[in-house]
C-alpha cells in the first residue's frame, strides 16, 4: 500500500512586502487620508493616536493593532502631548478573513508583542535603512543577508495573523492562549512596579525587600521573562521616555533628569548614547530631519 499524502490548507498567504517601518512621531503629527493596493498593520508600541480608515474610527492605544485593507482610506493622527512610537507593516494578502481585524483594535499578548518584535528585527537584516521615513515608495533589500531571512519575514507575518485571527475569532480559543501564556505573577508584578515607577531611584535590593525575594532568584527569573537585566529593562524605559520628552519640544534636558532622578544631564546623555548609540541632541536632530519639521 502506499502512503498518501496530504496536502495543507491554506488560511492565509502572503505574497509580498511594500515596507516595515518604525516610526517616532512628534506629538500632533497626522498623515494626509491615504489608500493604497495593499493591507497595512498598524501597532501602536507607545503612546496612542487616531486612526481613521473606512472600518473602523477611533482611538489605537499602546499594545493596540489593527489592520488597514487594501484600497481603504486611511489616516492617523498622533496625540497632542504625547510623542507615540508606531510600527506600519505593509504586505500583499488577498485573504478575506482579515476582515476580522479591520473593525476594531486587538490588544497583543506578551507572546505576540514578542513575534511583532522578531518580525522587526529580521527586517532589518534584509531591507537597507531608513526604516522611519514615511510614504517611503521603495525600501531596497540589501545584496546579501543571512540565509532564510527573507522567508522568516513572511512565515512570522503570517504565524502572527494567524495566531491573530484565531484571538479575534474565537473567544475559547482567546482564554486557552492566555493560559498557556501566562508568566509567573510576582515577575509580573516586578515589571509592573517597573513601568510605573522607573522614573524614581530604583535597587534590586530594593525590589527583593517589597516582592520578598532575593537578588539572585529575581535577577534570574526576570532575565528569563524578559531577556534582559532588571537595570537594562529600567535604564530602556527611562531612555524611551526621554526620547518621548524630547520629541515633545517642552522640556530641557535639565528637567528630564530631575524627572528621572538621576544625578545630573551627563549621566542622562551617557546612558542615552549607550542604548541609542547617539546623544540626545543628534537623535533630535534625526528625528526632525526624518520628518521634515524645521
Amino acid at each position: 500500500m502506499k502512503f498518501i499524502l496530504k496536502s495543507f490548507k491554506t488560511e492565509l498567504n502572503i505574497t509580498r512586502l511594500a515596507n516595515i517601518h518604525y516610526f517616532e512621531f512628534t506629538p500632533n503629527y497626522h498623515t494626509v487620508n491615504d489608500s493604497h493596493g495593499f493591507c497595512e498593520l498598524v501597532y501602536v508600541d507607545q503612546g496612542s493616536i487616531e486612526v481613521t480608515s473606512d472600518c473602523y474610527t477611533g482611538i489605537l492605544e499602546q499594545n493596540q493593532m489593527i489592520i488597514h485593507g487594501a484600497h481603504q482610506n486611511h489616516s492617523l493622527t498622533c496625540n497632542e502631548r504625547v510623542a507615540p512610537n508606531i510600527i506600519v507593516i505593509g504586505f500583499e494578502c488577498d485573504s478575506a478573513t482579515l476582515e476580522a481585524l479591520m473593525c476594531a483594535p486587538l490588544t497583543l499578548s506578551e507572546e505576540l508583542q514578542k513575534t511583532l518584535a522578531e518580525i522587526i528585527k529580521e527586517a532589518r537584516a534584509v531591507y537597507l535603512p531608513p526604516y522611519n521615513v514615511p510614504n517611503l515608495k521603495n525600501m531596497k533589500k540589501r545584496k546579501n543577508f543571512t540565509f532564510g531571512s527573507d522567508q522568516l519575514i513572511k512565515d512570522c507575518l503570517q504565524i502572527f495573523l494567524i495566531k491573530c485571527l484565531r484571538l479575534t475569532l474565537s473567544t475559547p480559543s482567546r482564554e486557552k492562549h492566555k493560559h498557556v501564556l501566562a508568566i509567573p505573577a510576582q515577575i509580573e508584578e516586578v515589571k509592573r512596579y517597573l513601568d510605573e515607577n522607573y522614573r524614581q531611584k530604583i535597587t534590586v535590593e530594593e525590589l527583593c525587600f517589597l516582592f520578598h525575594t532575593n537578588k539572585t532568584s529575581l535577577s534570574a527569573a526576570f532575565k528569563q521573562t524578559f531577556g534582559k537585566t532588571i537595570i537594562d529593562y529600567v535604564n530602556a524605559l527611562r531612555v524611551e521616555y526621554t526620547k518621548t520628552m524630547l520629541r515633545g519640544g517642552n522640556y530641557t534636558l535639565t528637567q528630564i533628569a530631575d524627572e528621572l532622578n538621576l544625578s545630573s544631564v551627563h549621566y542622562l546623555t551617557a546612558l542615552f548614547k549607550k542604548y541609542t548609540a547617539m546623544s540626545p541632541t543628534e537623535y533630535l536632530h534625526t528625528i526632525q530631519k526624518t520628518l521634515n519639521l524645521p
